[in-house]
């Protein structure tokens, strides 16, 4: 009886710490960085993402110009896959592929807010066997084409080093590597290897960063350029 008493009250205290942990995490914590950063809030000429709650997010990085057809063609001759949807399916998925180390090449990415709208679309490209460690890329279809009349494709590109609790909520996250201009440049060599473009040229993008901090609260930096990739039809 002193035993299943005991049992009951350690599995009340582990529900209670959990739902408070929850709580903070998920609802508190994002609500106070959102007011902290209300200042910050990005612009949209300003080339940053930020996320649901308004709070800075990656750079815009990258960028390709084509169709949705030669954007899906090309990153699957490069080696990377479409990023899963968010649901309680794939989201248990990804945490499986973490704590056991098991492949999961199309795991989901967290959403990322561009010009008022959430990421078109996703790509990763796994290191190793879980989804612990990725590169991945997010694109916004933009409203006006490109100069050839093409769609144009602004992205974020970051490499995802581990996964750890956020910096500023305690959520469970992705932490990036610092260095946003060697995945920029990873992606599009990646690309031109494969054959798949006709030619590159850069954008001005967020402007020279050193002290970068995403909506995680992980650092970067950045030369601030985006490199625009020119898809062959």
């Amino acid at each position: 009886m002193r035993r299943r008493r005991m049992q009951t009250r350690v599995a009340g205290w582990v529900l209670a710490l959990s739902l408070a942990y929850g709580a903070f995490a998920y609802l508190i914590a994002p609500a106070f960085w959102s007011w902290l950063d209300r200042g910050n809030i990005a612009l949209p000429d300003a080339m940053v993402t930020t996320t649901p709650q308004g709070i800075p997010g990656d750079p815009i990085n990258v960028g390709l110009v084509g169709s949705k057809t030669e954007l899906l063609r090309a990153l699957d001759a490069a080696g990377w896959s479409a990023a899963d949807a968010i649901t309680w399916r794939s989201s248990l998925e990804i945490g499986e592929s973490v704590l056991f180390d098991r492949p999961y090449s199309d795991a989901p990415v967290s959403t990322l807010v561009f010009e008022g709208r959430k990421q078109d679309l996703a790509f990763e490209k796994p290191v190793g066997e879980s989804a612990d460690r990725r590169h991945h890329v997010r694109f916004w279809l933009m409203p006006d084409p490109a100069p050839d009349g093409r769609p144009l494709w602004l992205g974020s590109a970051s490499f995802d080093r581990g996964v750890g609790f956020s910096h500023d909520t305690g959520q469970i996250t992705h932490h990036i590597w610092p260095d946003l201009d060697a995945e920029r440049d990873f992606l599009i060599g990646g690309l031109e290897a494969a054959g798949v473009l006709a030619s590159t040229y850069s954008e001005t993008g967020v402007g020279p960063t050193k002290t970068g901090r995403n909506g995680g609260g992980d650092p970067y930096f950045t030369d601030g350029m985006a490199t625009i990739g020119i898809l062959r039809p």
